[in-house]
Parts: C-alpha cells; sequence; structure tokens
C-alpha cells in the first residue's frame, strides 16, 4: 500500500508547485534589471562590511576591485545580493552558493583522490531562491567575456549555453532517484572524455595540462611555498607583509611565549567539529606556526589565517586555513539560517552543495588577538587545485567552461533543493534562457556603473584604494 504525508508530497505535486509558480513570477520574467529610487548606494554596502574587516587591510580590497569590472563583481556580492533581494523570485528554495561566479568553479579533490569539477567558496551560502545563483554565475561570464571583447552574440551563447545545461541537467535529476542524485559528480575523467570530443587537439593538450598541474596544488606545494627553515632548525611561515603576517609580528614579545598553547587550544577545539576518525587524523599532527592572510578579493579584510602543522618530522605538513565566517550577505534577504554559529552555516552548505569535500572542513569560534569572539570555519589550504583562466579563453571553450559550470551549479541545488519543482519551473523550452540573457547583460551594465562608482570614490577621497 503506497501511502502520502503532507510533509512528502508527490512528484506529480511537486511538479505543481514549481509551474503554479510561474503564475507569480513568469520565467519572460527574469529578464533585464532596472534599479529603482531606493536602490541603496552601492559604496555604502561596501562601506558597511569595511566596517567589520580589518582596518589596515580594506585598501586592498578597494584597490583589488579597482582593476576591472570583472575584479570589482567578485568583491560585490553584498551589493548584488541586495539588488536580487528586492525583485520578485521563484519561491522555489535550495542551498545557495551565494557568490557562484565562474572562478568559483574549479577542480578539487575528493577525499577518494579523484579530480573532481565542482563550487569552491561558500561564504555566503544559505537557503534562498535557486535563480539568485543561476543570475550570478550567467552575470559572471558576460562581464568576463566583455573583458574578452567578446560579441553580443557571442556572449548570448554563452550565458545561453550555461543556463540550458542547468536547465536540461535538472530535468536529468528530476528523473533520477533520491540517492541517485546524492552521489552524484562531476569526475575530471569524464570531464576530459567530453572535452576530447569538443576541443582540437593544442586546447585538449592544455586542458590535461591543466588537470595535470592541479593535482601538484596540494600541501607539500604550498609548504614549500609559504614556508622556510630558521638558523635554528625550526619550521616558519615566511613573512610577505600585508598579505603574509606571522602571528608573531603581530603580539608584543610578552605574549609570544602563549603562542605554542593558544594554537593547540584552537586546535583541539575545532577538532570537536570534525567526525572522530578524522579527529584522531588531525591529532598526528601538532601546530608550529600561524601567520594572518589576505585571500581572494571580496574576503580581504575578514581574518584569514593559515595554520603550519607537522606530522612524524618536518617534511610531513598540513596547512589549514582558518577563515572568519560573517553573516551571509543573503541574510537581509532570504530565509533565516539555522545556525548560532556562522562556521558551522558555512560548513553544512558546503556538504550539502558539494559532491565530495575537504575532510578537514570543520569550524569554531574563538577568541581572536583583540580579545573578541569570532566565527571561523577551518580546511585545508590546497588540496589539489585548477582554478580557470577566463581571460585566456575563445568564445568556443569559455562557451564549453559555461556549460560545465551550470551543469555542475543545477547538481549542487539538486542536492539540497527540489529538482523535480524546479525543472517544472524551467520547462523544456529556452524561456528562462533567454531571459537570463537579457539579465546578464543588463545586470553587467549595472557592475560596470558600480566600478565607476568607486573609481569616483577612491579620486574623491571617500574611500582608500591600496595595490597589492
Amino acid at each position: 500500500m503506497t501511502t502520502t504525508r503532507s510533509d512528502h508530497p508527490s512528484p506529480s505535486e511537486r511538479a505543481g508547485y514549481g509551474k503554479a509558480a510561474r503564475v507569480e513570477v513568469p520565467r519572460s520574467g527574469h529578464a533585464g534589471f532596472e534599479p529603482d529610487e531606493k536602490r541603496p548606494d552601492p559604496i555604502d554596502v561596501l562601506e558597511r562590511q569595511s566596517a567589520e574587516r580589518v582596518p589596515e587591510l580594506v585598501p586592498i580590497r578597494y584597490g583589488r576591485m579597482l582593476e576591472s569590472p570583472f575584479r570589482f563583481y567578485r568583491g560585490a556580492a553584498a551589493i548584488m545580493a541586495a539588488d536580487l533581494g528586492a525583485v520578485p523570485h521563484t519561491g522555489i528554495t535550495t542551498q545557495l552558493c551565494g557568490d557562484a561566479h565562474l572562478l568559483n568553479f574549479r577542480l578539487l579533490a575528493s577525499p577518494e583522490r579523484h579530480l573532481i569539477f565542482d563550487i569552491n567558496d561558500f561564504d555566503e551560502t544559505l537557503p534562498g531562491p535557486f535563480e539568485w545563483d543561476v543570475k550570478r554565475l550567467a552575470t559572471s561570464l558576460v562581464i568576463a567575456a566583455r573583458a574578452n571583447a567578446f560579441t553580443v552574440g557571442e556572449r548570448s551563447a554563452i550565458v545561453q549555453s550555461c543556463v540550458r545545461a542547468y536547465r536540461q541537467r535538472m530535468h536529468d535529476f528530476a528523473g533520477m532517484r533520491t540517492l541517485d542524485v546524492w552521489y552524484a559528480q562531476d569526475d575530471a575523467d569524464q570531464i576530459q572524455a567530453i572535452l576530447s570530443d569538443r576541443l582540437n587537439k593544442t586546447l585538449r593538450r592544455r586542458a590535461s595540462r591543466a588537470m595535470a598541474k592541479a593535482r601538484t596544488h596540494d600541501n607539500v606545494q604550498a609548504f614549500e611555498k609559504l614556508t622556510r627553515l630558521t638558523d635554528g632548525g625550526v619550521r616558519r611561515i615566511n613573512p610577505d607583509p600585508p598579505l603574509i603576517t606571522p602571528i608573531g609580528d603581530l603580539l608584543p614579545d610578552a605574549e609570544r611565549a602563549e603562542l605554542e598553547q593558544t594554537l593547540r587550544g584552537l586546535i583541539d577545539s575545532y577538532g570537536r567539529s570534525l567526525s572522530l576518525e578524522r579527529r584522531y587524523l588531525l591529532s598526528r599532527f601538532h601546530p608550529v606556526d600561524m601567520a594572518r592572510k589576505v585571500v581572494g578579493v571580496g574576503s580581504v579584510g575578514t581574518r584569514c589565517w593559515i595554520i603550519l602543522m607537522l606530522g612524524r618530522d618536518d617534511e610531513d605538513p598540513l596547512l589549514l586555513q582558518a577563515k572568519e565566517a560573517g553573516e551571509s550577505v543573503l541574510a537581509p534577504y532570504a530565509a533565516a539560517g539555522q545556525h548560532d554559529n556562522q562556521g558551522q552555516r558555512v560548513v553544512a552548505g558546503q556538504r550539502l552543495m558539494q559532491a565530495a569535500g575537504d575532510i578537514f572542513l570543520g569550524w569554531d569560534r574563538v577568541a581572536g588577538i583583540d580579545g573578541r569572539r569570532r566565527d571561523f570555519y577551518v580546511r585545508q589550504l590546497r588540496d589539489w587545485k585548477g582554478i580557470a583562466r577566463p581571460e585566456t579563453m575563445p568564445p568556443d571553450v569559455m562557451e564549453l567552461f559555461a556549460q560545465l559550470c551550470g551543469a555542475s551549479l543545477a547538481r549542487a541545488h539538486a542536492r539540497s533543493g527540489d529538482p523535480i519543482a524546479i525543472a517544472a519551473y524551467l520547462g523544456r523550452g529556452d524561456v528562462f534562457d533567454r531571459a537570463l540573457v537579457k539579465f546578464a547583460e543588463s545586470y553587467a551594465d549595472q557592475n560596470e556603473r558600480d566600478h565607476q562608482a568607486l573609481a569616483d570614490a577612491v579620486q574623491g577621497d571617500r574611500v582608500t584604494a591600496q595595490s597589492s
């Protein structure tokens, strides 16, 4: 006998929910973006974020955002969140990345030591309308394509390919068993087979080299680059201020003696967020040094630390990154999160969306060197990493990369959301795809205006920018 509970609707009921959402927010209604008079000043939005960051690092953030419209976009997730939150949405909720621009899709290592393609950055993750991630990804493609001087037609093809891949794969997931959706992943070998059919010989070689190079970006490579042996034979992190500043250089001499005890306490506390077997593995390493590190574009100014751990000897490293986790930029506009600790929010969102995660991914709430308690999440600094270089991509390669990103985002959304409802909303036609082309172009225009507003703010001494 088959029963249906009210909290477990049937596939037809879920599809009906997706189709009903078209009445409230037609698919064609996603086209274009027109800010109204209530739109907040983008510089005010950035400054509110900066008020919570390390003051001496904020000019570096603005300096990086000034470099180009694309670099600005990477740091402007809060601005776009406010814009998306001000317009009607489908109400079809999934776990969002919150910052799904194209450089946050990359090659990563699974715990089984397979190379996979997945989303990487979850600082802003929170449940919300599925289309917000799709819009952020589509706009990033247009901005990157404009930087390469691609034509309007080429940009349109890239965005349509991305959104079509998202839509078609979501339909695939809608017809799959629940466990099959959960186990799905984008293995690099499968991707390489696809590339072999789509790229010429030269580009295939480039793709193979990129995958091989990703496997070298690991703890050992970071260890060799970022650390040194002192004259006393002690392994320490190389200083490179202001980008890398050892904790000993941030503390008075009288407090340096407490460093080892503080580090051990931090690692022990964070380790309690790991599963038992991973906590045991962590215990095989001991902390020896720590440094503040400037990372990314949008994250510049947040408190980020790299922690040098050693295992059996000085050539057995583990480099961890502890990154401050503040409230998601989506929080004022999306459903309330269920985690009091913002680091736990990031970790929970990452585990929901990623097909395979870092074995050392965890969280903690600790007192900083200023005595204030803050939330952090912790992961390996590097564990195989291959990052796209859109500035080197011709139109056909960017279009193929866009397809990979769209399909990967669909997989991530299908894990935590309702693929049947999302697929029913999107439909089999290209109405949503074409609407997103118009949205991405319009929002890319707005991003350029916001980028210019930052340049004007620097020119007028409203904010200070510093190159790095």
